[in-house]
């Protein structure tokens, strides 16, 4: 391309293409075959992921529970789906899902392009079918051109999964002041003694994105009301266990764990702090800290550091 075809390009155009440069220290995004990135996909998947028109009665969005303030999650302990129905988990960050192995807190789908079909059919979340979704943008006009903008061809259930996927992929988090470099005191002793093999917190935790995307039960409970894993392979060995979640942005997504039990980052070093309860599938890395208050804190100073305000703040990822 030349630099006068370049100059051409809307700038519009341009600042969209800017979402998928990999941050430092990243590895770039891939975008599968078949659903390659463009612009037009990306307009129609972001246009999806705020529209209600994805839940049974009209009520919520993707949106609804992955809010850009909060790093794409909830502040909720569980979202509420279409009719108010209660959830069953607490909505994870999507930040830097792009980057995920697998998806929802079993693991059993290996592409985002499978996940956005979860709260499409749950009957605590969308309460929907793929199919009536595409019946009704059918009858959108604007919708239609999106479509066939994007993948040529009307909406159906191939372009609803794959435009939302290439508009998740966009959403790139890196920008946090332990990127740059520009943690306080208390946040670099806090890093020091994450890193450190008296806390071992960075062997779950690890890489740029703060997690090895492994599964493990890390003693919230002794007797849990939700299977986790198991739920997928029905093996024992997977009982009450959960893929490990990114630390990203983790100030942003209270109340934490699986359940939204713990509502504050305080509450969720005690726990590590105390080693937690007894589970025969707990991991052998959870185990008292015995870590000092002043300890404690400096940990959360470094949790904190790895908030990315820009990511939440990026004009294009917002609502129109």
């Amino acid at each position: 391309m030349t630099a006068c075809e370049r100059n051409s390009i809307p700038e519009f155009e341009q600042e969209i293409s800017s979402l998928i440069i990999a941050p430092n220290g990243f590895p770039d995004v891939e975008f599968p075959d078949g659903n390659e990135f463009s612009e037009a996909r990306w307009l129609l998947g972001k246009k999806l992921f705020y529209d209600p028109i994805m839940s049974s009665d009209f009520s919520i969005s993707c949106a609804s529970c992955h809010d850009p303030s909060l790093a794409f999650a909830d502040n909720k302990i569980f979202s509420e789906g279409a009719s108010n129905a209660p959830g069953i988990r607490n909505a994870p960050s999507l930040a830097n899902v792009a980057y995920h192995p697998y998806y929802t807190r079993e693991g059993g789908l290996p592409t985002l392009e499978m996940q956005v079909l979860v709260p499409i059919q749950e009957h605590n979340e969308f309460n929907s079918n793929i199919l009536d979704i595409a019946d009704r943008l059918n009858e959108d006009s604007e919708y239609i051109k999106l479509s066939m903008d994007a993948y040529d061809r009307a909406p159906d259930p191939f372009v609803i999964t794959r435009a939302i996927a290439t508009f998740e992929r966009t959403l790139i988090s890196g920008s946090s002041l332990y990127d740059e470099g520009r943690m306080s005191i208390s946040a670099k002793s806090g890093m020091a003694l994450f890193f450190s093999e008296r806390t071992k917190c960075s062997t779950c935790h690890s890489g740029f994105n703060f997690t090895n995307y492994e599964f493990t039960n890390n003693g919230l409970y002794s007797n849990y009301k939700d299977v986790g894993r198991f739920r997928l392979t029905r093996d024992s060995i997977d009982l009450s266990v959960f893929k490990i979640p990114s630390l990203r942005n983790v100030a942003l997504t209270a109340p934490y764990m699986h359940d939204g039990s713990i509502a504050n980052l305080t509450d969720v070093m005690t726990h590590y702090n105390t080693g937690g309860f007894d589970h025969r599938n707990k991991s052998e890395n959870v185990k008292p800290l015995k870590l000092s208050a002043s300890e404690q804190k400096d940990i959360i100073e470094f949790l904190k550091s790895l908030t990315d305000i820009k990511f939440t703040t990026i004009e294009l990822l917002q609502e129109n």
